[in-house]
């Protein structure tokens, strides 16, 4: 089978843990076409939202994966996740499927937690991370308290630097919170660390996406459910 991945900015690690989930939940035979574009989120960052532009682009990559043949497509940025989510219409036509990397993390969460915190590099993968998750808890009749927890000056910091900036902002939620989420896909490789550290369910979003991606497929007729 074939799985489009659309990244905006990314990392050699992001890359690598998303085909890994992706493997784990399909297997080694999976064909990936991946597409980047580091402007969308350059843009997006610059305006504070996403604009019609960079949206364009985003939905041009999902159907350029369409026209690849990919028999469904994962959304791996969180700050443009709703661009996905007003696709969906096209995807149900097109029949293939396109998925949030973020969502089921975000309902998770709800499920786990009355007191979610939220931790974030950049504002404006913040803001629609906090829209999801009170989404997905109204889906499921729950309406969770939300702690944002803005991690400043972490964005494109080598591993260990990163590490401990991001325990450093964990540990002013940590006693206020049941649950932490972590709204980019690119923090996943600090989730043990940070559990670890502070004795917390610790969310992130390339396992849960893997997992939604396999449903999807599952639910197209593409594999069979186990």
């Amino acid at each position: 089978m074939k799985i489009g991945i659309v990244y905006t900015s990314t990392t050699p690690e992001l890359i690598a843990d998303v085909r890994k989930q992706v493997c784990t939940q399909l297997g080694d035979g999976v064909i990936f076409h991946e597409q980047q574009d580091p402007s969308i989120l350059a843009e997006v960052r610059e305006a504070g939202y996403v604009t019609a532009p960079p949206a364009a682009r985003l939905i041009t990559m999902y159907m350029n994966a369409v026209s690849e043949g990919c028999d469904a497509i994962l959304n791996v940025c969180s700050s443009v996740g709703e661009v996905a989510d007003c696709a969906q219409s096209a995807a149900a036509y097109l029949g293939v499927p396109i998925i949030r990397i973020d969502q089921e993390m975000c309902r998770e969460a709800a499920r786990l937690g009355a007191r979610i915190g939220i931790i974030a590099t950049l504002q404006t993968t913040m803001e629609p991370t906090i829209r999801t998750v009170k989404r997905e808890a109204r889906s499921i009749g729950r309406f969770p308290e939300i702690i944002p927890c803005l991690v400043e000056g972490a964005f494109g910091l080598d591993q260990e630097a990163f590490k401990e900036r991001m325990s450093a902002s964990a540990q002013t939620i940590a006693d206020s919170v049941d649950v932490i989420v972590f709204a980019q896909g690119s923090m996943a490789y600090c989730e043990s660390f940070i559990a670890d550290r502070y004795h917390k369910i610790v969310l992130s979003s390339p396992r849960f996406g893997a997992a939604a991606l396999k449903q999807a497929l599952i639910s197209k007729g593409v594999i069979r459910d186990a």
